[in-house]
């Protein structure tokens, strides 16, 4: 039951910060919506970060990961909404952006994911040096 619950709690959260960032963002550049875009791109950095964060902490109850990863991280990105503007697009003939779309938030959702096992890594190495 603690699993579910916590998937719960942190998909509600992401969902609630994924639909914000909707609000707040995807009116400012209505061709790409930056809502979505944002929340895919910081939601590959916090995964990256998160995964290189908890390989390092193993003894970390799993739920904590559950919590992050699968359910606030899961609730904040979003494939399907990214897929529907995709296709919208498509279906505006706006083939350029549709294709320019799909480049930046695939292409750009793996090098934060990159970024984010990078930035811990760091980190690390960091405290272990003492600088």
């Amino acid at each position: 039951m603690g699993s579910l619950l916590a998937i719960s709690l942190g998909a509600s959260l992401g969902a609630i910060l994924r639909w914000m960032l909707g609000v707040q963002l995807n009116s400012v550049f209505p061709s790409l919506p930056l809502g979505t875009l944002v929340a895919n791109l910081l939601g590959g950095y916090l995964v990256g970060a998160s995964l290189a964060f908890f390989a390092g902490h193993p003894s970390l109850p799993p739920e904590w990961r559950l919590f992050l990863v699968t359910g606030l991280l899961g609730g904040l990105t979003t494939f399907s909404t990214f897929s529907a503007e995709v296709v919208t697009q498509l279906m505006q003939g706006r083939w350029v952006w549709a294709l320019s779309t799909v480049t930046v938030h695939v292409a750009g959702s793996l090098v934060m994911t990159l970024l984010g096992v990078g930035t811990i890594n760091w980190v690390r190495q960091l405290s272990w040096t003492g600088g």
